[in-house]
């Protein structure tokens, strides 16, 4: 493949390139465009976006930085060059502290953005991985497959050599990827921050799969597995652990309202029984009062009428 597609004058437009800003310009569109449907704000989605990528692509250097540590040591201008050299994880994991240490600033709702956003780096990979087929980085094994792919004039794979194109297989992962997410944020999300633990869920495991056909092994190893293999396995638990407490968090959540409506409504029946007794009191004091009453003039009935003033009562 063709990494230089044109020039014009003396500005070269490269496929990598092309492809990175094909996919944060259609990852920002999207955004925007869901977080209207899901009533979230689209302002605060660019800006957090603008500082995840910011922070994605500082990360993505500095891992692969740390990745190439000895190389480095021995020649210090390595750090100059800022064309190649990233790794995915390290953008990441640095993207997502980013986003939230200015959600955290702002005081936004970080977790109801960040399912948002999480389908939307999976279509900025895709395109980023097409990059990769048009570079030649990020390579695959050699094989005799009649889907392999040979390159002719690339910097970075070996040249008239049959590869496996771990580079479409990514991208044709990651667009699947993210149409899984958004599939589910509508059918099968259960609380705010699942969605972004699925995608570490997923990504993962097709990740740690991918790796094995990959040939561009001097990207690192940790043991038996390559860097990136061994970041998979515990980004993997991270996801399944966080998947787990936001759908805990999310189900007491809605337990807490319903718990307030059962008290609220016992409220009122608590209060018309003093209201009932009152009544009842009432009615007593008011038949006591009768019989009183009653009483009263019964007596005054019973008794002797004194004699009749100016007559004597022994003369008659």
């Amino acid at each position: 493949m063709y990494n230089d597609l044109f020039s014009i004058g003396p500005f070269t437009v490269h496929g990598y390139g092309l492809m990175i800003a094909i996919g944060i310009i259609a990852a920002f569109t999207v955004a925007q465009w869901r977080a209207k449907r899901c009533g979230l704000n689209p302002d605060a989605v660019f800006d957090l976006g603008m500082w995840g990528t910011i922070g994605g692509f500082l990360g993505a250097k500095v891992l692969y930085w740390i990745t190439i540590l000895p190389d480095i040591v021995k020649d210090p201008k390595i750090l100059l060059d800022l064309n190649s050299g990233w790794v995915v994880y390290g953008g990441i994991i640095m993207g997502i502290v980013s986003a939230w240490l200015y959600a955290r600033r702002k005081k936004i709702s970080f977790l109801a953005y960040f399912d948002l956003i999480m389908p939307e780096i999976a279509l900025a990979q895709g395109f980023g991985r097409l990059g990769c087929f048009l570079a030649g980085c990020c390579y695959g094994i050699q094989t005799e497959s009649p889907l392999g792919i040979t390159f002719t004039h690339s910097d970075f794979a070996p040249n008239g050599v049959c590869l496996v194109s771990t580079q479409l297989i990514s991208s044709a992962f990651n667009f699947l990827h993210f149409f899984l997410l958004v599939f589910w944020s509508k059918r099968g999300k259960k609380a705010d921050g699942q969605v972004a633990s699925l995608y570490l869920i997923i990504y993962s495991v097709g990740r740690f799969l991918v790796e094995f056909l990959r040939g561009d092994l001097a990207r690192g190893s940790v043991g038996a597995v390559s860097t990136s293999q061994f970041i998979s396995l515990f980004v993997f638990v991270v996801g399944i652990g966080l998947m787990v407490f936001f759908g805990k968090r999310g189900k007491a959540a809605k337990e807490t309202p319903a718990v307030k409506e059962e008290a609220a409504e016992e409220e009122p029946a608590a209060e018309e029984k003093p209201a009932a007794e009152e009544a009842a009191e009432e009615e007593n004091t008011a038949s006591e009062d009768v019989t009183a009453n009653a009483s009263s003039e019964d007596q005054t009935d019973s008794e002797p009428e004194g004699p009749e003033e100016g007559k004597n009562p022994e003369k008659e």
